[in-house]
């Protein structure tokens, strides 16, 4: 592994969490063209949706 994908990895265990998402097949592919139809990234589309849940649950904003 090069020194700079080395760094990459460390900076990311660093600076964020990951979360696993288990969806039933095809789903997928069904965000992911939603993400495409917004011109997001599926990242962007699921953190999207989870700020505007967190937000409808708490009242408060958050930033992922």
């Amino acid at each position: 592994m090069s020194q700079n994908t080395e760094y990459k990895n460390r900076f990311a265990a660093e600076k964020y969490d990951r979360v696993g998402l288990m969806l039933k097949k095809g789903s997928k592919e069904l965000l992911n063209n939603a993400a495409a139809r917004n011109s997001e990234s599926l990242n962007a589309y699921i953190k999207k949706a989870v700020r505007e849940q967190y937000k409808k649950d708490t009242g408060n904003d958050i930033e992922l």
